[in-house]
């Protein structure tokens, strides 16, 4: 099909070019754009939490590390900075009635270890886990200090 089409004896030239008004090429390109900037709004905040993930990952790598240094728990605090992590290790002994029931158990004990990692303003991971232990076994004709 022409692109001319002829109008017959009708004003001017007798011919009128077809094709998309003014007003329709700026209502395409307006939701074009509005399409477009969606997409790059949707690329920024997967990339935002992409990062979010990767520090929350980092995080849980950290408090891992530092609740398994405790080999042997002895109750206290410590807290230290690891890169723009910063961390706090709290170790308790819990209660435990039935390790007292018998002198076989009385020597072990229940540790609580709490870990918690934070960053940025808001951003925290804790970490909390159990663990026993018994107490170093005295040798006969040994001082303990």
């Amino acid at each position: 099909m022409s692109a001319w089409v002829n109008r017959g004896s009708r004003g001017g030239s007798g011919r009128a070019q077809g094709g998309f008004t003014l007003l329709e090429v700026l209502i395409a390109f307006a939701i074009l754009s509005v399409a477009v900037v969606a997409v790059i709004q949707g690329f920024a905040q997967g990339l935002r939490l992409l990062k979010t993930a990767g520090d929350h990952q980092q995080a849980a790598l950290l408090a891992d590390q530092k609740t398994r240094e405790m080999v042997t728990p002895v109750e206290g605090r410590d807290q230290g900075k690891e890169g723009n992590y910063d961390w706090e290790r709290t170790v308790t002994v819990e209660p435990a009635p039935d390790l007292a029931r018998t002198p076989a158990t009385a020597k072990w004990h229940v540790y609580r270890i709490d870990v918690k990692v934070s960053w940025g303003d808001k951003r925290a991971v804790e970490i909390v886990s159990m663990r026993t232990a018994a107490d170093a076994p005295t040798l006969p004709g040994v001082r303990s200090r």
